[in-house]
């Protein structure tokens, strides 16, 4: 079945929509946006659970670069989840996209094992992210 080329934009802004929501989201969670610690659908609900839980996933790492690898890599989700909104920017944030879900994913195998990656569909948004940047580094840009 050939899916009609008029479908393409729209799958590419959906893509680009999910996975900026996905970064953000997780973004807002750790400064309180979703809530406090404990609420419904709140991971950490504070900078400090997040840092925790950072710290928790990369215990192969030596303790001074926790903090701030807590702070690159929200620096890096805010980055990449505004980056991800703008098409001509498309294909290279789609790919760092992909290498920072990598790198989730990696160290959450180290840490906790290979079920947690695939409970929070980490390899799924680092196979689309790289989807994404494939997709669009080969179409005209078509989007807006």
């Amino acid at each position: 079945m050939q899916i009609p080329s008029r479908i393409l934009p729209p799958a590419l802004w959906f893509a680009r929509i999910a996975l900026s929501a996905g970064f953000l989201s997780a973004v807002a969670d750790r400064f309180g946006l979703w809530g406090a610690p404990g609420a419904g659908g709140v991971v950490w609900g504070n900078w400090e659970n997040f840092a925790a839980y950072s710290a928790s996933l990369n215990t192969f790492l030596p303790n001074f670069v926790q903090g701030p690898l807590a702070v690159t890599a929200t620096t890096a989700e805010i980055l990449l989840g505004i980056g991800l909104l703008i098409p001509r920017l498309t294909v290279h944030v789609a790919l760092l996209s992909c290498l920072l879900l990598l790198a989730f994913g990696l160290a959450m195998i180290i840490s906790l094992g290979i079920k947690a990656p695939l409970d929070y569909s980490v390899f799924s948004s680092a196979s689309a992210a790289l989807l994404l940047a494939m997709v669009a580094g080969n179409e005209k840009d078509t989007t807006p």
